[in-house]
């Protein structure tokens, strides 16, 4: 018997009203995530991923479809073992964080919601596990680089041990050398505990290093579902498609950590 998905997302829409006027921001998409993979939303600004991924995270209300986690239908405000099991990463770290938190309260707070024991030593453990140093566990977010505070909300999501992670765009406000270092973290620690993920870019050289699959998305609808060895070699079947990735120019992927399109043109 086929294992059901990790994440199965169905005829999601999402509505949107605007001063009077209705915005479809996300129509009719449907897309499921096999356990253990890791599988990307791309497209332009406005397209509706980043939507997506809150929507399942519960962030946003849908306005018809849902959500299956492990083949559970998502209750519409998650619990709190939906929670735990379905953790989010934001794109800006400072603003995810409180400022007013040390590093030790911010991870120290999930484990109180949720009951867990041993508080000292898992906090301990999540910071050595996303390369921070006991130093850092009292210091306060302006206290910290843009590449430590990514790596405070990263731990922060993992601290529950969560079995899949929602990643939107959490590179796209670092620099060059430390966005390798973070989408290197993504990687050992999506390895090492089997996470399942879906993460949200425009930028295709980093899904490409990351993702084993991907979809495009235009005006809030899914145009193609796409193998990342097809994005490589611009294999798009779809005009926008391969628009879009003709429109990223100095595209790489590499074995090892990722070289961007800035680099590659000077």
């Amino acid at each position: 018997m086929t294992a059901a998905p990790a994440i199965a997302v169905e005829r999601l829409e999402v509505t949107f009203t605007h001063e009077g006027r209705r915005i479809d921001a996300v129509r009719d998409v449907s897309f499921s995530v096999a356990p253990g993979e890791t599988f990307g939303l791309v497209g332009e600004s406005g397209s509706g991923k980043s939507t997506v991924l809150k929507a399942i995270a519960g962030l946003v209300a849908p306005t018809a479809g849902g959500v299956r986690l492990d083949g559970q239908a998502m209750t519409a405000k998650r619990d709190r073992a939906e929670r735990q099991r379905l953790q989010y990463v934001f794109q800006d770290p400072y603003g995810s964080l409180h400022p007013r938190h040390t590093v030790d309260r911010t991870l120290r707070e999930p484990l109180e919601i949720h009951g867990v024991a041993d508080r000292d030593p898992a906090i301990l453990a999540a910071l050595a596990d996303v390369g921070l140093e006991p130093r850092h566990r009292f210091r306060y977010p302006h206290q910290l680089s843009g590449g430590q505070r990514q790596r405070v909300a990263i731990a922060r999501a993992l601290i529950l041990s969560p079995g899949a992670l929602l990643l939107d765009e959490p590179t796209s406000s670092l620099d060059v050398s430390v966005q390798a270092e973070i989408l290197n973290l993504l990687t050992r620690v999506r390895r090492e505990r089997a996470l399942t993920t879906i993460f949200v870019s425009h930028d295709l050289a980093v899904v490409a290093h990351l993702c084993e699959r991907v979809a495009i998305m235009r005006l809030g609808e899914i145009v193609e579902t796409l193998p990342v060895e097809a994005l490589q070699r611009n294999g798009a079947a779809s005009p926008y498609g391969r628009e879009l990735i003709a429109a990223s120019r100095g595209y790489v992927r590499l074995g090892g950590p990722l070289a961007s399109a800035r680099e590659s043109e000077g």
